[in-house]
Parts: C-alpha cells; structure tokens; sequence
C-alpha cells in the first residue's frame, strides 16, 4: 500500500447507525421501496443493438417502445424482476457529460447505467425532506405525468451513479404516459431455450473509488430504505465487496471498491477498471436456473465469457462473468444459489470474479 488510509468497517458501522437513526426521526422509513427500473442511457444509432444485445443475453422480453420527444426509448421485462428502459440523450440536459471516461469507454459517451429507480409511495413529502437534508435533483420539481410522478438525483459525487424516484398514479410500471408516449417499433426476442432459465435481477455492482467507499454506502442508505448487509474483503486483489439489501425485495446494492491507498502499478482490479471505464456500473447479475447448461448455450451463441463457472453445492452457489457487451460495456453475471444456502457471496467466488475483472 501506498499510504497509510484503509477502509475499516467499525468506521462504516457507526455511520450507519447514524443513518437509521436519520430516517427515523425525519420520517423517511417506509416511504422508499425496491427497485422499479434500471435506467440505462445508450448512443443514439445503437438503440436497437444494444435492446438486441440485452434481449439474446438475459431472461428479459421487448414490452413496450417509447417516444421521448426527440429521444426513443422502450421497456424490457421479465416476470417478477425490475423492469429495463433504455433510452437515448440527444436533447435536454446531459447529466454525466462532465464525468470522466477511460481509454476503454471513450468510443460510447452517452452510453451508461445511468439510475436505479426505487418505488416510492409519498413522492412529494420524500422530495421536501430530501432537499432540506441538501440532496440536489436533476429537476427543480417533481416531473408530473398522466401515469406516473418522477424525480432523479444528480449524478453523485462518489459513484457516478443516479438515483430515481417514481410514484405509480393508478396501473403500477405503466411507463406510457402523456410525456412518454407509445410508439410503433420492436425488437423480437430470441427463442433460443437457454434464455428462459434466466431469471429476475439480482443484483448491480457500481465501482467506486477506495476513499468514498463509506460515502458511496452511507448516500445509498440515506437516499432508500436500504440496509448494509455485508462487506467481503479480498486482501490480496485490494478490494471489497460491500452488499446493502432490502428485506423481501429481490435486488441488492453491491459497491465495489479498493481497500485503501495503492501505489502506481500495484492497484488492484477495481482501480484499473475505473483507470480503463471510469466510475460506473461494472456488471448486472441475473438469477439463473440450469446454470451449467445456460453456460454452455450462452457459449455456442458466440457470447464470451471472463472465466469459467466458479462455485459448487458445498459452497452454496455457482456463477461466471461475462465479457463486457460491445453495445453497453456491460458485464453481465450469471448466478445460481442452491437451495439451502443463506448467504449473498462467498469470499472465494468473490475473489475469483474480482480477479476476472482484470481479464476485461
């Protein structure tokens, strides 16, 4: 190590604490939920194949196209899971314009996970005590349609990472509206038998700078109805997984981060893919059934993969990484828990997967 700074979660711990004890007494509990939508923004002549892309990798299905004005847009959906919208940003505001890129993300600039988007049932009285804490939104208001009301945090300062808020006004995740019209195009869905066993959303992982690994967790927590679950140390590769769950809701926070200071040429693979990307989303994992035989159909499509399937039933679960996309530089993770296991990770696939990292 370089310097003498290092995370340390009796640190973190104290600062969560402080956070709980916030959204107690400004009555924030129970009014943030799980995940509605992951918002990913991407070039504008790459619309469709990167939906193509996302349709022929997961278990998700085209639903529905979208207009936004100048920008086209459109709904991914898959049974019990978070919806995905991707959209594009030729007009209006460009909120991650100024955030810096990497050699290896430079050629797609308005190509992004861009928010995570939670369910809240109060949006007014969530966006008047949030902006009297000094949280900054993209919009000065609430943005109102005929379906739904919304807002969006700005860009944060540790993760480069949005946050969105959406009341449903009557049908829950009818993204049509007077602001978001319908509109007249497709992409059809594979019919290969492998993606079917491809399931609902798992988790995100965002790659955050070692020094705002705390401020990265305590903004997450203070901005939802989160809980920090777990931290995974990976001492060797300079890294930590940190988890933050919500109970009953499928989907998980992961945010990644470096142990501490490192110097030039001894950083660890979450620093050189921030060197190589720049802060963002690195993978999103999907819940995947027959993961053996979805693996190897996944293969014989062409997709490439970082490493082989990692796990076993003794350790509780098995999963892989994939190579990042072309159209989203997303990676995409397979995961399958078998049953019995009551964990989230295990020190040992987290290892190997952060290890990948380095391969991309």
């Amino acid at each position: 190590m370089a310097g003498s700074f290092r995370n340390d979660d009796r640190v973190l711990r104290q600062r969560v604490e402080q956070v709980e004890r916030m959204r107690r007494e400004l009555g924030l509990e129970g009014l943030v939920g799980g995940l509605e939508t992951v918002l990913v923004t991407v070039e504008p002549d790459r619309l469709e194949s990167a939906v193509a892309d996302f349709l022929n990798t997961t278990g998700y299905g085209f639903d529905t196209a979208l207009s936004y004005g100048p920008d086209r847009g459109c709904v991914l959906t898959c049974p019990g899971s978070a919806d995905f919208l991707f959209r594009t940003r030729t007009s209006g505001p460009k909120p991650f314009a100024d955030e810096p890129l990497g050699p290896k993300s430079a050629h797609l600039p308005g190509t992004r996970v861009e928010a995570m988007v939670f369910l809240c049932n109060d949006l007014a009285r969530y966006v008047d005590i949030q902006k009297k804490r000094g949280v900054r939104f993209l919009s000065d208001d609430i943005i109102r349609s005929d379906s739904w009301l919304f807002i969006q945090t700005v860009p944060s300062a540790y993760s480069a990472l949005s946050f969105g808020f959406v009341q449903w006004l009557g049908e829950p995740r009818r993204h049509v509206s007077n602001l978001s019209p319908r509109a007249d195009w497709r992409v059809e869905k594979p019919a290969a038998q492998h993606l079917k066993n491809i399931g609902v959303f798992d988790h995100a992982s965002v790659r955050v700078r070692a020094k705002d690994r705390d401020d990265a967790i305590v903004e997450f927590l203070e901005l939802t109805g989160y809980e920090f679950s777990m931290a995974v140390y990976v001492d060797n590769l300079n890294s930590i997984t940190n988890v933050a769950r919500l109970k009953d809701e499928p989907y998980a926070m992961v945010i990644t981060s470096g142990l501490g200071d490192a110097a030039a040429g001894q950083e660890g693979p979450t620093e050189k893919f921030i060197q190589n990307y720049g802060r963002r989303i690195h993978h999103l994992a999907f819940r995947t059934q027959n993961i053996e035989a979805t693996f190897e159909g996944l293969k014989a499509q062409g997709m490439e993969f970082l490493l082989e399937l990692v796990g076993s039933p003794e350790e509780g679960l098995k999963q892989t990484f994939s190579k990042p996309s072309p159209e989203t530089l997303i990676v995409n993770e397979y995961i399958y828990r078998y049953e019995g296991f009551d964990g989230f990770f295990t020190k040992s696939n987290v290892t190997l997967l952060t290890e990948a990292t380095a391969r991309q």
